[in-house]
């Protein structure tokens, strides 16, 4: 698996910072309908959270401060976790994409941390997670092109390709996909980190097919 590494910056602006990451070989699939029975169930529970109550979620609160000590304005630069139930409670659901992407979205709003995913084989080297260089942008999945200035960012050896707020299109899963890094970005020191990789690597066994599953804390 590639090494993953923290930058002296975001360490200071985040010192609790943890990063888990989940590799392993899965089956794309356009749809699962097992897998959209336990959404369905996981967002009617998110659906009883009050909207202004989202942002007290401790995994969410502790990224929203991150944010803020990076210089980034999280109500612009929505953390993706914090996205994801916004949506489920103005009920707008969750888009389904694909079984690996669905995959991701339901641990993330099972957990409360914003994931990564990426195809492993679009990956150039290791990784550091650093801030976003002055004017640098990168074409996002959906949303066109970002500033990422400032912006907490995964970087390989051609640049930078995600962040908690929007990944690129450059490392994006599609359906040729069959080896996936999934980075799980913990800003707070959230004390059971173990067991949520484990509850995302058994929704990718369950759902994805899963095999050769590394898990790693960095």
């Amino acid at each position: 698996m590639k090494l993953i590494s923290v930058s002296k910056r975001i360490k200071e602006a985040a010192p609790e910072i943890k990063l888990g990451s989940v590799y392993a070989n899965v089956i794309y699939e356009k749809l699962n309908k097992y897998l959209w029975k336990e959404i369905d169930r996981e967002i009617q529970r998110v659906s009883n959270i009050q909207l202004d109550q989202v942002k007290n979620i401790p995994q969410i609160e502790s990224s929203r401060k991150a944010y803020r000590a990076m210089g980034k304005e999280p109500a612009r630069y929505r953390l993706s976790a914090e996205a994801l139930h916004r949506r489920i409670i103005n009920r707008k659901g969750i888009y389904q994409i694909s079984n690996i992407v669905d995959v991701i979205n339901l641990s993330s709003v099972k957990t409360g941390y914003s994931i990564g995913g990426y195809d492993y084989s679009e990956i150039n080297g290791d990784i550091i997670f650093d801030l976003g260089k002055a004017g640098e942008d990168y074409d996002t999945i959906g949303r066109g092109k970002m500033n990422i200035e400032s912006l907490p960012v995964f970087r390989d050896a051609k640049g930078a390709f995600g962040s908690p707020t929007s990944d690129s299109v450059r490392t994006m899963i599609r359906n040729k996909t069959n080896e996936i890094l999934l980075v799980v970005i913990n800003f707070g020191g959230h004390i059971n980190f173990d067991g949520d990789l484990l509850l995302i690597s058994n929704l990718l066994e369950r759902f994805c097919s899963a095999e050769n599953i590394e898990i790693k804390i960095f």
